[in-house]
């Protein structure tokens, strides 16, 4: 199957093929949409089991950020990169440095930012080989991990749902279950510990789930059993494709709000939690907090104004959960409407440029 008639390819404007086996490096950059700026999105590292899965997931990821970016109003499009590989064995400088000259390549089309498997010290890293980067350390240049952005964003999903759902935001004493406590998901875990809600957690990487269990004071299950928990909240923030219709039959919560990427298999599984009342908060409107703190510091605005911007996401959602009622849509359907025609009137704009300046 080529990559033009691939289900994921949705007018990608470039997808490039990584191979440099001497330095361990295969993978691949998708940038989907420059129409609103550069396309900003994160370097992936996961030991995918086929090249197939890399290439749906990179294409599917990098559409997903050129609508997070158009319902976020920041001066950006999407992108993202995938390494095929085990962060935790097969990360090495001099895989990074070649990633680094690759996205140097690309002219400044593409930004890369953390992603799953790297983080700001494999930006600074990068940054060795490109100024195309973001998501760095303060000691770097950089406004520093935009994780806690990212659980913050999400926490205003969350909120959102939760008023549409019971009419009160309250979380205290409500059930959260977190699928997946790496960096975010535990910085999610924290603020809603302050909030006052109890948390079920699950972890596949049984370190990162001991470790939150201890500072979360959470209850722990198995990765399959995290559905089945009787939640007011399901937050997903693990890998994405985990709602699909063998999952969500099985789930008891009322509001589904997280922060990983690409949460619904496909988009029948929006209209299956929309069939059972479940709702349901679109992942790139849910995870955009990070996304506004990496395209602050790549713009060099005022770090100051990130949090305010982040909360606003709250806003955005529901925006998003009255034009569902309104016009009959899953907000999956409502979110992706109002994205798209944000970045048509981007497109219209570009193309009408050199006329306008001639």
């Amino acid at each position: 199957m080529s990559v033009f008639s691939h289900p994921d390819f949705d007018d990608h404007e470039e997808v490039s093929f990584l191979r440099e086996p001497e330095f361990g490096l295969f993978g691949i950059i998708a940038v989907h949409s420059t129409a609103r700026g550069p396309a900003l999105g994160g370097c992936r590292m996961f030991p995918y089991t086929s090249e197939a899965d890399a290439l749906k997931d990179v294409l599917r990821l990098s559409r997903g950020m050129t609508y997070k970016a158009a319902l976020m109003d920041v001066p950006l499009g999407g992108g993202k990169s995938v390494v095929i590989g085990d962060p935790h064995t097969d990360k090495t400088r001099e895989l990074l440095l070649a990633m680094g000259e690759r996205i140097e390549r690309l002219g400044g089309r593409y930004i890369v930012g953390e992603d799953i498997g790297t983080n700001p010290y494999d930006m600074a890293i990068l940054g060795q080989r490109t100024r195309a980067v973001s998501c760095r350390r303060p000691e770097d240049g950089g406004y520093g991990d935009p994780a806690p952005m990212t659980a913050l964003g999400a926490l205003q999903a969350i909120k959102a749902g939760m008023a549409h759902a019971r009419g009160s935001d309250a979380l205290k004493g409500a059930i959260v279950a977190i699928q997946g406590v790496g960096n975010v998901g535990r910085n999610l875990g924290r603020l809603l510990r302050q909030e006052g809600a109890e948390l079920v957690i699950c972890d596949t990487h049984r370190p990162n789930a001991d470790a939150a269990r201890e500072e979360l004071q959470a209850r722990t299950v198995d990765p399959e059993e995290i559905y089945s928990v009787e939640a007011e909240v399901f937050a997903p923030c693990a890998v994405g494709g985990t709602l699909n219709m063998d999952t969500i039959p099985r789930l008891r919560a009322r509001v589904v709000a997280g922060a990983a990427n690409n949460q619904l298999a496909d988009p029948d599984c929006g209209r299956a939690l929309a069939k059972r009342g479940i709702v349901y908060l679109p992942d790139y409107v849910a995870n955009g907090g990070g996304l506004i703190s990496c395209a602050a510091e790549w713009y060099r605005t005022d770090p100051a104004r990130i949090e305010p911007d982040v909360r606003a996401i709250r806003s955005t959602c529901e925006q998003i959960l009255a034009e569902a009622v309104e016009q009959g849509l899953t907000t999956a359907e409502a979110a992706d409407r109002i994205a798209q025609n944000r970045v048509a009137e981007a497109r219209t704009a570009r193309e009408l440029l050199p006329a306008t300046l001639g």
